[in-house]
């Protein structure tokens, strides 16, 4: 029996001895860094050792097993470092100075666009906004989230709006309809007569765009813009659109009674009695303006929801789509 002890004993191979690794960690500049993490990790073992370099930046691991290692380099404000290195039985390995680089800070610096500026690329795409290409369709948005109009915005909007070449012949062509009918007989025929229809035709407008699409939407802070829908069943586009009339979007994106398009058409029709022949004067045409007035924009709405979209080839569309 102890014959065959000693050839088993003898056919195991002989134990290699352990090594040590050791080292110093260094910044780029040379300077030691002390409290560095150094793990040690070998190759087919899932465990790693960790130490802790001391003051002067030096670390060491005793009693290691010979062969293949990594050690994996860590310090607050460094970038990483990985050394790969073998191990030989009883050797003494002090590896070579690991220095550390300076972590490259990155910073995310997100420009966003002030919210009036925004506003006015918008609405310089809306002034480009025609149908047929001709008639000045600038009251609507066909971009859901546009950004609220600030106070000169909407005088700026209101003003390019009864300066445009196309009001004025539209306004003639009024005043023109209402000569041959001889609405308001009080103005008389002839040149005198329609010069007066052309001017009452044209303070209507002024008057009611500027009273209801920029000052009382500045006082209220309401947008005076149609919102395009344009997506959703036929029924619920329509009573959108009509609703839209005596609704609309306030500038803090939440929906609202359209107290600046109600009065608004109040206070332009009772302006009208200003101007208008004797006759046709009194309370009942100021809130016939005014119901005529919501009616008229019901109706627009329905047009833009279904019609004028189609017909205005530069309309202005979310950039979110394609």
């Amino acid at each position: 029996m102890c014959g065959f002890a000693s050839s088993a004993q003898a056919q195991q191979p002989a134990q290699q001895p352990t090594g040590s690794i050791s080292g110093t960690i260094v910044d780029p500049s040379g300077a030691a860094i002390a409290s560095a993490r150094v793990a040690l990790t070998r190759e087919g073992k899932s465990l790693s050792q960790d130490v802790i370099a001391d003051t002067g930046g030096q670390f060491s691991f005793a009693n290691i097993a010979p062969g293949p290692f990594q050690l994996t380099v860590t310090a607050a404000g460094f970038a990483t470092q990985i050394f790969s290195g073998t191990l030989h039985p009883g050797e003494v390995n002090i590896v070579p100075q690991i220095a550390l680089p300076v972590a490259t800070e990155t910073t995310e610096v997100q420009v966003v666009a002030p919210r009036v500026e925004v506003a006015e690329a918008e609405i310089k795409l809306e002034e480009k906004q025609r149908v047929f290409g001709v008639i000045p369709n600038f009251y609507v948005s066909y971009i859901p989230n546009a950004a609220p109009l600030d106070t000169k915005q909407k005088f700026e909007l209101a003003w390019r709006t009864t300066i445009d070449p196309v009001t004025f012949v539209l306004t003639g062509a009024i005043a023109g309809i209402q000569q041959a009918e001889n609405t308001f007989s009080g103005y008389g025929q002839g040149a005198e007569g329609y010069g007066k229809r052309y001017g009452a035709s044209y303070a209507d407008l002024a008057i009611g765009t500027f009273i209801g699409s920029a000052i009382l939407p500045s006082l209220l802070k309401q947008d005076p813009r149609y919102f395009y829908k344009g997506t959703g069943s036929t029924k619920s586009r329509i009573l959108y659109a009509v609703a839209n009339a005596v609704i609309c979007k306030g500038d803090n994106g939440n929906w609202q009674a359209n107290y600046s398009n109600i009065l608004g058409g109040i206070a332009a029709g009772g302006i009208s009695n200003l101007y208008y022949p004797p006759k046709n004067r009194g309370a009942a045409l100021t809130f016939e303006n005014a119901f005529i007035g919501i009616g008229s924009t019901a109706a627009a709405n329905l047009l833009q929801e279904f019609v004028i979209r189609k017909l205005t080839p530069n309309a202005s569309h979310d950039p979110s789509k394609p």
